[in-house]
């Protein structure tokens, strides 16, 4: 349903944008040019407004979806957006520059210093380039998780200043007060569904909650659990396997949002998530203060029992993917079929390993460790075959680094088990 508004809104941009074009302007010097340049302007940003959308935590799409799958589509998404506005801004740039018999660069000033609002378009340009470019892999894998963060928080403001230049400068809208009334209607909607989930919801479950910090424990080798206190945790819909994202509210942490998982469910009036210190702000977790108020969005996710299809479970998991598994593990019903694998390289850095040893056991379930290096113990297919040979008429629930997720599930695939049947939950940004 989502996907065909979707599709129907951007007909109705390609369609008000051909109609806004004539002969006589097609007909000109450099005319099929600048075209070109409103048609991938407008379509780009409109796949804009589509991708902000979708990392937008609206609660219909998360909880269909799951956020893993959102993020993936926001990535394709994105390619597309970035590339067709940078072919809006080659394009009118050389279209302009032929109708005045001028050269790119001379154009280019003339554009910069003459049109209205075209000195925020660039710095809007900018603000996109720079998210654009931080998201590649080879970069992104490369910067901290709070770089990476603000480069993006800073892509709002680059739309915002598109608005502006779109507003100022788009042909489609002289003459046509309706189409740029619907057009405006269209920002400000996602504008304030944005504001409404991204800001305001997440505000009033933190003032209603209250969390602060109890005590701060140590669980493993760099890794702590935060257990909090709050009020009417009995309210909140949470299951096992899904994650938040926490706001510190210290000087220095305040403005950063981290996902982190539930390591167990709700205990009112406690609840505990665990933390391994990877990046800046989580190394420095172990050092909150008790009574650190805690502000946060969520919960998100689908890796919980209600993906479940069969009455057998396989829950595998490494690093810090442990964390969920254990919550998942503790909210799966008495009757489910379980057989759980961990993978670390030493005993010491399986997180709550006791915890998931005792709800394995008294499930009745198979509990299989494999520890050691990650290049001298795999988990190929034939090795998973070993441990659980009915993996087939399983559900497969994989948790932990990329490349882990990667391998396990290209594994699953050859052992037969159905892609509906395997489900994921990736740390990385």
């Amino acid at each position: 349903m989502c996907a065909a508004v979707a599709g129907l809104g951007l007909g109705a941009v390609v369609a008000s944008v051909i109609a806004s074009e004539s002969r006589a302007l097609l007909a000109a010097p450099g005319g099929l040019l600048s075209a070109g340049g409103r048609l991938t302007g407008f379509t780009g940003t409109y796949l804009m407004l589509i991708m902000v959308l979708l990392v937008a935590r609206l609660p219909w799409l998360e909880q269909s979806v799951g956020q893993d799958r959102l993020i993936r589509w926001h990535r394709q998404v994105a390619g597309w957006a970035v590339g067709l506005i940078f072919a809006h801004v080659v394009l009118i740039t050389v279209g302009y520059a032929e109708a005045a018999k001028s050269t790119i660069i001379s154009e280019a000033w003339l554009l910069l210093r003459s049109y209205p609002d075209m000195l925020a378009a660039v710095v809007g340009f900018g603000l996109l380039m720079l998210a654009a470019i931080t998201s590649y892999r080879a970069i992104r894998q490369r910067l901290r998780y709070e770089t990476w963060w603000a480069a993006h928080l800073y892509l709002y403001l680059g739309l915002a200043l598109a608005f502006a230049h779109q507003i100022a400068t788009g042909i489609m809208f002289i003459g046509h007060p309706l189409t740029r009334a619907l057009w405006i209607a269209v920002w400000l909607g996602t504008a304030g569904l944005v504001l409404a989930y991204r800001v305001g919801l997440p505000a009033w479950r933190s003032l209603r909650h209250g969390l602060r910090i109890v005590e701060v424990r140590r669980e493993a080798p760099g890794a702590v659990s935060v257990i909090c206190r709050g009020r009417g945790l009995d309210r909140l819909a949470v299951s096992g396997g899904q994650f938040f994202l926490w706001r510190f509210l210290t000087r220095d942490l305040w403005w950063q949002a981290h996902p982190f998982s539930l390591s167990a469910l709700p205990q009112p009036p406690y609840l505990r998530f665990t933390v391994k210190g990877l990046g800046d702000a989580s190394k420095t977790v172990p050092h909150l203060r008790p009574g650190t108020r805690i502000a946060f969005e969520g919960p998100y996710g689908v890796f919980t029992d209600h993906a479940r299809l069969s009455d057998g479970v396989l829950l595998i998991a490494a690093g810090v993917g442990i964390t969920p598994l254990r919550a998942l593990l503790e909210d799966l019903p008495a009757d489910a079929d379980v057989v759980v694998i961990l993978r670390a390289s030493r005993v010491a850095d399986v997180v709550h390993r006791a915890e998931i040893a005792a709800l394995v056991e008294g499930r009745r379930g198979q509990l299989h460790e494999l520890i050691g290096s990650r290049h001298k113990v795999r988990l190929t297919a034939r090795a998973i075959r070993h441990l659980v040979p009915d993996i087939a008429g399983r559900d497969v629930y994989i948790c932990g680094p990329a490349g882990f997720e990667a391998e396990v599930r290209t594994a699953a695939g050859k052992l037969g088990v159905p892609d509906d049947q395997v489900h994921v939950e990736t740390f990385g940004f």
